[in-house]
């Protein structure tokens, strides 16, 4: 019996469904991956921006001779 269920279609029928099933998940994890990786860079890069902004805006006060006090965060590191 067991010869027989693995040699007929029911077997064959149950692994592809479970190997389409492994595809797939695969397929999601990595598109979820991707857009993932896509939302962080764009995030890392908004905080790029935001960090010289302030940097700037902070050299333009000093520039103009504001007597700012030093920013730790702000210094290169």
């Amino acid at each position: 019996m067991v010869f027989n269920y693995l040699t007929g279609t029911q077997f064959k029928q149950r692994v592809e469904a479970i190997l389409e099933t492994y595809v797939e998940m695969n397929n999601d994890l990595d598109a979820e991956r991707r857009s993932l990786e896509k939302s962080w860079a764009k995030r890392e890069k908004q905080i790029e921006r935001f960090v010289k902004n302030i940097s700037g805006m902070c050299g333009d006060l000093q520039g103009i001779g504001a007597n700012l006090p030093d920013i730790k965060l702000l210094e290169m590191q």
